[in-house]
């Protein structure tokens, strides 16, 4: 008898013995199953900048962990040695939930980050892990596409701190013939975290010719500020060639620039830059007077202001995680 999955908008209807089309959600005995519970791939202790999350407890390292398996497949995938792979082809070690919680602990970790490939597939093992890190006092980081139904991701969300959502394109189009997937679902799963989560950050990797245009710019930004709030902040990503996109050149550093300029012009006050080695491109500074407050270079904190949340100088709030 096939099975359905109610877990992300494919809605894969699964034969015996088959998987969706994550590769991990598989139809044994009549039941759904993901086969990668409790069994990650991969298992790391990470500054929590490289998520990359600016605006939660800077300088800290976050326990991150993933299992095989993805339900977008994007052509540029950075990760996708294990997101497109199945779990029987990739070397995974058991790690249930309670362990999860005593290595980060061991590990001085201050949170752990469900990341590398998607964590909306393992949904049940990122739901147990979250639980519990809560139940043992540390915080939950999801990095996500936020490809998932509605249902499903609420019940998720009440148990995260904070969540990295990609922003692939403000065009379905780009979202169906480069991901193998859908935009409104994405967008609606922005909008359910910015009302449940503490805290979100975006991430949005600009690709020369497919997502680059000034226009394409605008358009997102546009739609974080009024669907998001002009506080969360946002990554513009650079580009480099990978997987099965080699046809096209690195994101030059001034598009990243052009864009940073029109996120500016749009009303957003957390920009930032990712994949350069660019000065200053990570620091966060006060939205009102414009004071350092974070200087980072690369994944390291070199210096934080903060005092309490606030600008030391003119006490404005700063959006964020900060104890």
């Amino acid at each position: 008898m096939n099975v359905q999955c109610e877990l992300c908008p494919k809605r894969c209807d699964v034969a015996p013995g088959e998987s969706g089309e994550c590769r991990i959600r598989v139809n044994l005995d009549g039941k759904l199953l993901a086969v990668t519970y409790g069994y990650p791939c991969s298992v790391h202790v990470d500054p929590v900048e490289k998520k990359p999350v600016f605006h939660f407890l800077p300088g800290t390292s976050t326990f991150s962990l993933a299992t095989v398996g993805c339900n977008l497949h994007c052509l540029n995938c950075q990760n996708w040695e294990i997101s497109q792979q199945n779990p029987e082809d990739v070397p995974a070690s058991p790690l249930p939930p309670e362990d999860v919680v005593r290595l980060a602990q061991k590990h001085g970790c201050r949170s752990v980050s469900y990341t590398y490939t998607d964590p909306v597939v393992y949904y049940e093992y990122t739901l147990d892990c979250c639980r519990r890190v809560r139940e043992g006092g540390l915080k939950n980081v999801l990095v996500t596409a936020g490809y998932i139904n509605a249902e499903p991701w609420r019940e998720l969300l009440r148990e995260v701190d904070a969540a990295r959502i990609d922003l692939k394109s403000m065009s379905d189009a780009f979202y169906r013939d480069v991901c193998g997937a859908t935009l409104n679902p994405v967008l609606a799963a922005l909008t359910t975290a910015r009302s449940m989560v503490p805290l979100v950050e975006v991430i949005h990797l600009v690709i020369p010719t497919l997502n680059d245009r000034d226009e394409d710019l605008t358009q997102l930004c546009r739609w974080i500020k009024e669907n998001l709030g002009p506080d969360a902040p946002l990554h513009f990503s650079r580009f480099f060639p990978q997987y099965r996109m080699h046809n096209l050149p690195p994101t030059p550093l001034s598009t990243l620039e052009r864009a940073k300029q029109i996120a500016e012009t749009e009303g957003l006050r957390y920009i930032y830059m990712g994949n350069i080695s660019e000065r200053e491109s990570a620091n966060t500074y006060c939205p009102s007077c414009r004071n350092l407050l974070i200087r980072r270079s690369g994944y390291r904190v070199l210096e934080n202001h903060l005092r309490e949340g606030r600008c030391p100088k003119c006490r404005s709030e700063i959006y964020g995680i900060w104890k």
